[in-house]
């Protein structure tokens, strides 16, 4: 195998496939990055059994050939070379020369035909999205997305494609993430569950535009197609949260208020908060006013701002942490919350429409003095 390449292109594809690429596997070669010179274009593959990455960049080949080289002895090399045509040529023991300008290295490599295979998904199912809906789509749900290998289902995303709808669902326990777009898709029904970390290296890939991600979903198995980028992924299996009846369908208060005012206030009583001092942020929403208030055994914060309510007052308390992570994932400037007492979800939703729903569980409260 010998050819050469722009050394840009290639750092950028290297760095991006290497994510896919175990750290540390019983097979060798899945510790390695699969390069095919072929034609005009070089081919190179990340892949790790779960998640697999592929990608093209132009090359200018003098012998086709194939070899795996280590993904990240590769990718350090190729990051440090100077910006000018990079040459690579392997010969029939493996052993590979990568040069550029008065750089040279020479190292070992695996033989191609140790390298699994990659799964194909030979399916018409599917639906296109532009790229910066399908961004948007995961950033407002992945991070609900479950950390915990106690229900496996739920360390994924939930999609479910039909009546040109999609929309992608997270849980974890303790809070839950629902976004809903248009789509032109005559698919009906079509219900399936993809790997958070899938998610969000399929996020990293995806530009701010309005070109189209082709998803095309087999029986175990997604292929995203991002540019000249492929992810393919297994699909997690099992029963994923009946969401729907976890969504209260009623509300006794409604709350309209600036989201920064109130991530900016969360911010402040948490500042008392730490790993070892965990304590819940007190929210009281009364007429024109919520009230904030955290206690913990260093001492006490409040805080006030206005707001719009409509009901009855109430008095909740939220973990910080999830509270925030919904506040942040919002759009717009305002939101609408929707509280049912202060034992029931709380619903953050848009001031209009339907776009995204998140629940947060609240924290039970104990009294004032309990808590110094």
């Amino acid at each position: 195998m010998k050819f050469t390449c722009d050394r840009q292109a290639l750092a950028e594809a290297v760095l991006n496939v290497q994510r896919a690429v175990s750290n540390k596997s019983s097979i060798p070669a899945l510790e390695g990055i699969l390069l095919k010179a072929n034609g005009a274009a070089l081919f190179l593959c990340g892949y790790d059994l779960a998640l697999g990455m592929t990608t093209e960049i132009e090359a200018a080949v003098e012998e086709p050939g194939e070899i795996v080289l280590s993904a990240k002895l590769f990718c350090d090399i190729v990051r440090r070379l100077p910006d000018r045509i990079v040459s690579i040529e392997s010969d029939a023991k493996h052993m590979t020369v990568i040069q550029c300008g008065q750089s040279r290295f020479s190292i070992v490599g695996i033989p191609a035909e140790e390298y699994p295979e990659l799964p194909t998904v030979n399916s018409d199912k599917g639906v296109k999205l532009p790229h910066k809906v399908l961004k948007s789509m995961i950033r407002q749900t992945i991070f609900a997305v479950s950390d915990s290998d106690a229900k496996p289902i739920h360390t994924g995303t939930l999609f479910e494609i039909g009546g040109h709808k999609i929309r992608l669902v997270s849980v974890d326990g303790y809070r839950l993430a629902l976004r809903e777009e248009d789509v032109q898709s005559d698919e009906e029904d079509l219900s399936f569950v993809v790997p958070g970390k899938t998610l969000q290296e399929v996020s990293k890939l995806l530009p701010e535009d309005d070109e189209p991600c082709t998803l095309c979903v087999g029986s175990r198995h997604i292929l995203f197609s991002i540019q000249n980028y492929t992810v393919i992924s297994r699909l997690l299996e099992g029963e994923f949260l009946d969401y729907r009846a976890a969504i209260p369908q009623t509300s006794t208060t409604e709350v309209h208020l600036k989201t920064q005012d109130f991530i900016d206030s969360v911010e402040r009583v948490s500042l008392l908060i730490t790993e070892r001092l965990k304590s819940p942020v007190r929210c009281i929403f009364e007429d024109n006013e919520v009230r904030l208030s955290c206690y913990t055994p260093i001492g006490r914060a409040s805080d006030s701002f206005p707001e719009k309510l409509t009901g009855s007052t109430v008095e909740i308390g939220f973990n910080n942490k999830y509270l925030l992570d919904a506040l942040r994932n919002t759009e717009g400037d305002e939101v609408k919350l929707q509280l049912n007492g202060p034992l029931a979800p709380m619903k953050v939703l848009p001031l209009e429409g339907e776009s995204y729903l998140f629940l947060v569980l609240p924290v039970r409260l104990k009294n004032e003095m309990d808590e110094v």
